[in-house]
């Protein structure tokens, strides 16, 4: 199985081979000021199944603040983030709302709740981190 993605303004178009891991919903800070919304969501992904297809010219990577070694990668035409990526790990975070096709393998769990925003309430049964969640680098 494989799925497919890409930014707004399609000039940017990757594909994913193989299954999705189940989505992490990012609630720190810099998760939210670069998303604009509460949290992001985030599929790891391994980067030999991972393939910009089209518009490799077209990536801009922004590094974190924060995070020494990450970087958030966008178009440079629309601005859509597309994943993010450290030097030193061997997956790329797709950005789930950037998959075209349906994400069947469900939410994996919340986390950097102490920071999350407080007008979004956590209604859900899943499990809560309040800080980084295991095994995420």
């Amino acid at each position: 199985m494989s799925h497919s993605g890409g930014c707004l303004c399609g000039a940017v178009q990757y594909e994913i081979a193989g299954e999705l891991p189940a989505i992490q919903v990012c609630h720190c800070q810099d998760c939210r000021k670069a998303s604009g919304s509460a949290f992001a969501t985030n599929i790891p992904v391994k980067r030999d199944n991972f393939t910009v297809v089209r518009g490799a010219e077209e990536l801009g990577a922004f590094p974190s603040v924060t995070r020494p070694g990450k970087s958030r990668v966008f178009c440079q035409r629309c601005g859509s983030q597309l994943y993010s990526q450290r030097d030193d790990s061997d997956e790329v975070r797709v950005r789930a709302g950037t998959v075209n096709e349906d994400i069947d393998s469900g939410l994996a769990f919340h986390f950097f709740v102490d920071s999350k925003a407080n007008w979004w309430p956590l209604q859900d049964e899943l499990t809560k981190y309040p800080g980084q969640a295991p095994g995420i680098t």
